[in-house]
């Protein structure tokens, strides 16, 4: 029997499979942001109630399935605007720079108010300040998601701010109080009507001559707050007898 030649050739190597370009898939965090937006825009329009995930579909260009493969639910696309929205006004990241920087607790606290302040000068405010504000003049089940995820990390930041200035803790009432009378009027004076500044009080114009007045308002106030919250704290001289 005849021996088998080594110089049999090899087989002939198989043909590379053929590749899909990469650009031929859409990139899902791209199409995630692209439905958030467009929902946070007709969210602000219209409010949750009557905004439909069908609508939001097609503005955004995709189909049904998106709004629920990247958020679960229009329950879930909701309540991701909702923290959206409260970034606009202010991250979360700002703060905790701003919290952590090496300065005193007054510049920084007025850093704060002034960026709110400025924010509410814009000729047009982001979507997220109508939502914010559709969502606390009629609140959806998503509040609570908001509150925890949003708010109460900022507040808390925030109270040490004013607790640093007060000498007071951050948890302390008078502090909580005296956040809600700092934050409050600059929330309302950037979600108020644009038109409010020109017919109303054409005097808020003038963003930085708001500031220093504003600051000066709050300053005192919780100079004043501080002071009677530790003559309360301090035992009445001679209440024995």
């Amino acid at each position: 029997m005849a021996s088998r030649s080594s110089s049999t050739p090899s087989p002939a190597p198989r043909p590379a499979a053929a590749r899909i370009p990469r650009t031929s898939r859409p990139d899902g965090s791209t199409t995630r942001l692209h439905i958030l937006e467009t929902a946070g825009q007709l969210f602000a329009e219209r409010g949750f109630a009557e905004s439909t995930s069908k609508e939001i579909c097609t503005r955004a260009g995709t189909n049904m399935a998106a709004v629920n493969y990247h958020f679960g639910s229009r329950d879930g696309l909701y309540e991701a605007v909702l923290i959206e929205a409260h970034r606009q006004l202010v991250s979360i990241d700002e703060l905790v720079s701003l919290a952590s920087a090496a300065a005193d607790p007054r510049l920084k606290l007025r850093a704060f108010l002034t960026h709110l302040i400025e924010m509410g000068s814009q000729p047009k405010a982001p979507w997220g300040f109508r939502v914010v504000l559709r969502e606390a003049l009629s609140p959806s089940p998503a509040l609570p998601v908001m509150i925890r995820q949003a708010v109460l990390p900022k507040a808390k930041l925030i109270r040490g701010l004013i607790g640093g200035i007060m000498d007071l803790p951050d948890d302390h009432p008078s502090v909580q109080r005296a956040m809600l009378f700092v934050v409050l009027p600059c929330i309302v004076m950037t979600v108020a009507p644009r038109n409010l500044r020109s017919e109303v009080l054409p005097a808020l114009k003038n963003a930085e001559g708001l500031a220093d007045d504003l600051m000066r308002y709050v300053f005192a106030g919780l100079d004043a707050m501080a002071k009677e919250a530790k003559a309360a704290a301090r035992p009445t001289a001679g209440k024995r007898r």
